[in-house]
């Protein structure tokens, strides 16, 4: 049995949506914009990072998870590693297996090690992604389906080669402009029929594909830069979203979502919310959807 998760239980994730159950988390406490790496630290840099306030929205953010049945595991933060808060990005979980990812930044080299090392002492079940770039903020799991963003962190033959590793899967990759980092600043799955979209962010083929398959909000440039996208879903339509973004927030309301609003103004100064600072791996089944994978 993993040592990571409390006895009885084994990672499991299959989508976005389903009832978040485990999730890992890292506290920012080292974390600052040392090197600009993404547009939104552009706009921050001379503003930085307050730590104790991000320590303190982010721990707000996990007793509110914690409230809601979350069981909440911390990564022990590194010095050297300032953006290690956005545990998403170092991998994802597919199925009972988290894979590691292949950091592309210079400044995020390093946490792989740290990460894999760590998950090697619980007991899990991991693959390690070797040879081309690929991180977890552009890995979108719908089921049986993949959407991988093409960006300057994750490489068309990173994305080939998962294809290969996962052959009853099928893989879509998503170009889209580079500026926006990850694929979840962009597109994010809410159930199994909806999702969130900035339109501006992508070509018409891959916008008319995603706009077919999901009933899609969209989201407009302010709340792109605020990443109205980057929400956190925890099962049961209940949603972390920033209480800046009044659009997204009121769209989800009127859809029947109940809409958790906290505060991590702090941390998005640095490029990521609520999705780029968890890492499920255990989610259960919430809608009795059919885009989870048969067992």
């Amino acid at each position: 049995m993993s040592l990571l998760l409390k006895r009885g239980k084994t990672m499991s994730v299959n989508n976005e949506f389903d009832t978040l159950k485990s999730v890992i988390v890292c506290s920012p406490l080292f974390m600052e914009i040392s090197e600009v790496i993404n547009e939104t630290q552009k706009h921050f840099i001379d503003e930085n990072i307050n730590k104790e306030v991000a320590v303190e929205q982010h721990n707000t953010f996990v007793k509110t998870m914690e409230q809601h049945g979350v069981e909440v595991i911390s990564l022990p933060a590194v010095r050297n590693f300032p953006e290690q808060v956005f545990t998403r990005d170092i991998g994802f979980t597919l199925g009972n297996t988290i894979f590691i990812s292949e950091m592309e930044s210079e400044i995020r080299r390093g946490e792989e090690e740290v990460f894999k090392a760590w998950l090697e002492k619980q007991q899990v079940k991991l693959h390690e992604m070797k040879g081309h770039s690929i991180e977890g903020g552009d890995v979108i799991i719908h089921g049986r389906s993949i959407y991988v963003g093409i960006s300057h962190r994750t490489t068309r033959e990173a994305i080939d080669n998962l294809q290969t590793i996962l052959p009853d899967y099928e893989v879509i990759p998503i170009p889209f402009k580079e500026k926006y980092l990850h694929l979840d600043c962009v597109f994010n799955i809410l159930s199994p029929t909806e999702a969130l979209i900035f339109p501006d962010a992508l070509d018409r083929k891959e916008y008319r594909m995603l706009t077919s398959r999901f009933d899609c909000i969209e989201i407009t440039e302010q709340e792109q830069f605020t990443l109205g996208t980057n929400v956190l879903s925890i099962g049961n339509k209940k949603v972390f979203s920033l209480p800046i973004n009044k659009g997204v927030n009121s769209e989800l309301r009127a859809r029947g979502y109940e809409v958790m609003e906290v505060d991590i103004s702090e941390i998005i100064k640095s490029g990521g919310s609520f999705r780029c600072c968890t890492l499920p791996i255990m989610r259960e089944d919430s809608y009795n959807n059919e885009s989870a994978p048969a067992s």
